[in-house]
C-alpha cells in the first residue's frame, strides 16, 4: 500500500506567488507530483527554485564558460567547491560566494555567516582551508550608513575568520554610490586536501544512515536563499529572521571533527547546510546519487521548541552539516561527534525511490522527485530577453578633448590642474588608499605561512606545508570598467587577476566566480551579464584559466533603475614553483633602474581621476588588448624565472603613479621618472588606467638582459627613470617626499570613517 502525504494545508497561487513562484512554477509543480503540494512542499519547491539554489536565469550561460584543464580534478558545479591537482600529491579546493542581502540588514553577522559557510564548502569536500579573502563594495564612504555597514562587515569578517583560524590573507575594498542600498560582501576560501581523499556530496547505499550535526536548528534563516532572490526594499527589515546567526568556535569544532571522520572509512557522502538548509543537502545529495531518502524532522536537534516541519526544512542556522555514514560506522561516528561535544542524531536512512520523504512525528509532511528540485534536474532554466543599456549613448559620447591635462611644469591655464595636487588627492581616495585599517583586524598569519604579510606582492602567497611549491590567490574586480562595457571589462578583470598572480611569480591555474548583478527580469540588467559571461569566457580561455563553479547574486537593486554596477567579482589561483622566486612589489635599493612594461596611452576613460577630479560618470572602459596583456604576462614570467627582477607591481586604480607610489612607500624610497613621449597627455601617462602595464625594478647590472628578454617577446618597454632614497621627481619636477605621501595615503580610510 503507497503511503499517502499528508492532504492539510493543501498550497494556493496566491501562496506560490508569496513565495517567490511564478504562476506557471505552481502549475508545473502540479504536474510533477500529479496533484497540489501541501504548504510544506510548496516551501520546499520555493527556496529549491530560487534563483540563488537553481540558478534558474543564469545557467544557460553559465555553461558556456570554459571548464576544461589539464589540473582540474572536479567540473564546475559538480562538488561544494573547485578543486584542482597542484602536484605532491595534492589538491587545492576553493570558492567565492556572496552574502550581500543578509550584510545589507545586519552587515555583522551577514559576513560572518558568509565566512562561516564559504569555509564549510571547501572542508566538507575534505580539504582543510589555509587561507581567506574577500570582495567588499559599499555606497558613498562619507554616509553614517556606508559607515556602519564598513565597520560591522569588517569587523564580522575579522572576529570570525580570526575566532575560527584561518588567515585572511587578502582583497579588494571598493566605493560607489551604486552601492548604496545593496553592498556587496563576497567571501573566497581557498584548502588542501590530498589527492584521491576528497568526498563527494553523494547519498549510496540503500539503507545508510543520515546524520546531522554541528549546530542545533533554529529558525534564524528562514526562507534565507527566497530572501537573496528578491529585492532589497524599504521592507526588507521585516526579513530579518532570513539573516542567520553565526558562531565560529561551533564551526572549529566541527572542521576537526569532520577531518576525523574523513580519516575513517565509513564516510559516504557529505555537504554542509547552507542555503535552503536541510532541504538543499538532503535533496541535492539525493539527486546527484539517483537514490532518494527518508529524513524524520522531529528527530533533528532542535533549540527553539515546536518548529513546525516547514521551518525545520528551511532553517539555514549555521555550523550544521549532513554526513551519509556506510552502515556499521554509527557507534564508531557517534564517539567522535561526542569527542567534539558536537549536537548530532540520525535523521534518516538512504532509499531507493528517488524520493525525499520528510515525516514528522511519523506524519509523511512532504513527498517529492529528489531530481526535481535541483539545478540539472526538473528545476526551472529561462532563456531571459535582453536589450543594450541606454546609458551607453552617453558613454559613446565621451571625448578626451574635452577634458583639461594636468600641467607639471607650469599650467597653460586657469582650468588646469597641478599634477602634484591631483597625485596627492588620489593617494588618499578611498578607492585607493591604504586597507590598512580593515586588514589589521584580520589574522593574516594564523595557521599558515603567509609568504606576503612581510614581502608585500600583487597577490596573497601562502606557502603549502609539505608540497614544493605555494598557492598565489587574488581577487579581482573594477566594476566601474564592466558598467562601461561588460565584455571588455570582464575580459579585463580576468586579466588583472592573471597579472596579479605573475607578478607574484605565479602561474594562473584556475578561476572561481561571484556574479553580482541587478534584477535579470530587467532586460538591460541581463544584458550586462550576457556580454560579462561572454568576456570572461574568453578572457580564461586565453590563459588557460578554467572556470570551476563559483556563485551568482542576482536581485542587488532596490528599484528599476538603481542596479549595482555590474560586478563579477574574479577569483584566482595560481601556482609558485619553490624553485622560482616570491616577486614582491617594493622597489629593493637607491639608483635601481624602473622600466614600465606595456605600452601608455592616451587614455583616461574609467578612471579614478576622470571620475574624482573631474566629475565625469560615464566614458568608455579604458584600453585594453588581450592578446597585449598575454604577451605582458608571459614576458614577466621570463623575466622573474631569469633572476632579472627585484619587483613587480602592475598598473591599475590611479595609474603609473600610484603604482609608483604603492612601490616606493614600503622601505620609505622614492622615484626619479621622465615621460619621454611628447605625444601623451600627462594625465593619460600618469594617471589613465590603459591596461596591460607593470613597473618593474632592476639592479642596472641586469636592465640590458631585462630588455633582451621583453625585446624578444615583442612586448612594448620604456626605461623611465631610478629608484632615488626618498625624493619623487617627474620630469626634474619636485613631487615631495614619499612621506608626503605615505601618511596620508595610509590614514586616509581611518579618517574617512572616524
Amino acid at each position: 500500500m503507497t503511503e499517502q502525504v499528508s492532504q492539510k494545508n493543501l498550497a494556493t497561487v496566491e501562496q506560490a506567488q508569496q513565495l517567490g513562484l511564478r504562476i506557471e512554477e505552481f502549475e508545473k509543480i502540479k504536474e510533477i507530483l500529479g496533484r497540489t503540494p501541501n504548504f510544506t512542499e510548496l516551501s520546499v519547491y520555493s527556496v529549491m527554485w530560487s534563483e540563488h539554489c537553481s540558478y534558474k536565469n543564469s545557467i544557460v550561460w553559465l555553461k558556456t564558460l570554459p571548464k576544461e584543464g589539464d589540473k582540474m580534478l572536479a567540473k564546475a558545479g559538480e562538488e561544494n567547491a573547485g578543486l584542482i591537482d597542484i602536484g605532491d600529491g595534492l589538491a587545492c579546493a576553493f570558492k567565492i560566494e556572496s552574502h550581500n542581502h543578509p550584510s545589507a540588514l545586519e552587515p555583522y553577522q551577514g559576513a560572518a555567516t558568509g565566512v562561516g559557510g564559504i569555509n564549510r564548502d571547501i572542508f566538507s569536500m575534505g580539504a582543510r582551508p589555509i587561507a581567506q579573502l574577500n570582495s567588499l563594495r559599499f555606497g558613498n564612504i562619507n554616509h553614517e550608513r556606508t559607515k556602519w555597514l564598513v565597520k560591522g562587515v569588517v569587523k564580522g569578517i575579522g572576529d570570525y575568520g580570526n575566532a575560527f583560524g584561518i588567515p585572511t590573507v587578502g582583497g579588494e575594498v571598493y566605493f560607489d554610490d551604486c552601492y548604496q542600498i545593496n553592498p556587496l560582501v563576497n567571501a573566497m576560501s581557498v584548502g588542501i586536501a590530498k589527492v584521491g581523499k576528497t568526498v563527494s556530496a553523494i547519498a549510496e547505499g540503500v539503507g545508510n544512515p543520515v546524520y546531522i550535526y554541528g549546530s542545533s536548528t533554529g529558525k534564524d534563516g528562514i526562507h534565507g536563499a527566497a530572501f537573496a532572490s528578491k529585492d532589497i526594499t524599504e521592507d526588507s527589515a521585516k526579513d530579518l529572521p532570513s539573516v542567520q546567526v553565526g558562531d565560529p568556535f561551533w564551526e572549529k569544532l566541527i572542521l576537526e571533527a569532520t577531518m576525523e571522520l574523513l580519516e575513517t572509512d565509513g564516510v559516504v557522502g557529505m555537504q554542509d547546510m547552507g542555503a535552503a538548509g536541510i532541504t538543499c543537502s538532503t535533496s541535492e545529495m539525493s539527486a546527484k546519487s539517483g537514490t532518494g531518502m527518508k529524513v524524520w524532522l522531529d528527530k533533528v536537534p532542535m533549540r527553539q521548541a515546536d518548529m513546525k516541519d516547514w521551518e525545520i526544512l528551511l532553517s539555514e542556522s549555521q555550523e550544521r552539516m549532513l554526513v551519509v555514514v556506510r552502515k556499521g560506522f554509527e557507534k564508531q561516528f557517534e564517539q567522535i561527534f561526542e569527542k567534539w561535544d558536537l549536537t548530532y542524531a540520525q535523521i534518516g536512512e538512504v532509499t531507493d525511490t528517488a524520493r525525499v520523504q520528510y515525516y514528522m512525528h511519523g506524519e509523511l509532511v512532504a513527498d517529492i522527485p529528489g531530481e526535481s528540485l535541483v539545478l540539472g534536474g526538473g528545476a526551472p532554466v529561462y532563456h531571459r530577453e535582453y536589450e543594450e543599456p541606454t546609458y551607453l549613448k552617453e558613454i559613446a559620447k565621451f571625448d578626451i578633448q574635452t577634458i583639461s591635462d594636468v600641467f607639471i611644469e607650469k599650467a597653460i591655464n586657469q582650468n588646469q590642474k597641478s599634477a602634484v595636487e591631483v597625485a596627492k588627492a588620489l593617494a588618499t581616495h578611498p578607492n585607493i588608499c591604504s586597507r590598512n585599517w580593515i586588514y589589521n583586524q584580520y589574522d593574516s598569519m594564523v595557521g599558515t605561512i603567509n609568504q606576503s604579510t612581510n614581502a608585500p606582492s600583487d597577490a596573497a602567497v601562502v606557502k603549502v606545508k609539505g608540497a614544493r611549491k605555494s598557492i598565489a590567490m587574488t581577487v579581482d574586480c573594477n566594476s566601474r570598467y564592466i558598467y562601461a562595457d561588460p565584455f571588455k571589462g570582464a575580459m579585463i578583470a580576468v586579466s588583472e587577476a592573471a597579472r596579479n598572480i605573475v607578478c607574484s611569480g605565479g602561474d594562473p591555474a584556475a578561476v572561481t566566480n561571484c556574479l553580482n548583478f541587478g534584477n535579470p527580469y530587467n532586460k538591460e540588467v541581463y544584458w550586462q551579464f550576457v556580454h560579462a559571461i561572454k568576456g570572461m569566457g574568453e578572457a580564461c580561455k586565453r590563459f588557460d584559466t578554467p572556470v570551476t563553479g563559483g556563485n551568482v547574486s542576482f536581485y542587488n537593486q532596490s528599484s528599476d533603475n538603481d542596479a549595482v554596477f555590474p560586478t563579477p567579482t574574479i577569483g584566482m589561483v595560481g601556482l609558485v614553483d619553490a624553485s622560482k622566486p616570491h616577486m614582491t612589489l617594493d622597489f629593493k635599493n637607491v639608483g635601481d633602474t624602473i622600466y614600465l612594461l606595456g605600452q601608455s596611452q592616451n587614455d583616461i576613460a574609467s578612471s579614478q581621476y576622470l571620475v574624482s577630479q573631474h566629475g565625469v560618470q560615464y566614458s568608455p572602459a579604458p584600453y585594453f588588448n588581450l592578446e597585449e596583456e598575454y604577451a605582458l604576462q608571459q614576458a614577466v614570467k621570463k623575466a622573474i624565472a631569469n633572476n632579472s627582477l627585484l619587483s613587480a607591481h602592475d598598473c591599475s586604480e590611479g595609474g603609473l603613479f600610484i603604482a609608483l607610489l604603492e612601490s616606493a612607500m614600503y622601505r620609505g624610497l622614492g622615484f626619479d621618472i621622465v615621460k619621454s613621449d611628447e605625444s601623451l597627455r600627462n594625465d593619460a601617462f600618469l594617471f589613465g588606467e590603459a591596461q596591460s602595464r607593470v613597473v618593474v625594478s632592476v639592479n642596472t647590472a641586469h636592465a640590458a638582459n631585462l630588455e633582451q628578454i621583453i625585446a624578444g617577446l615583442g612586448v612594448s618597454f620604456q626605461k623611465i627613470g631610478t629608484v632615488t632614497s626618498g625624493d619623487l621627481r617627474i620630469n626634474g619636477v619636485s613631487f615631495g617626499t614619499i612621506q608626503d605621501y605615505k601618511t596620508p595615503y595610509q590614514t586616509a580610510l581611518t579618517n574617512y570613517l572616524a
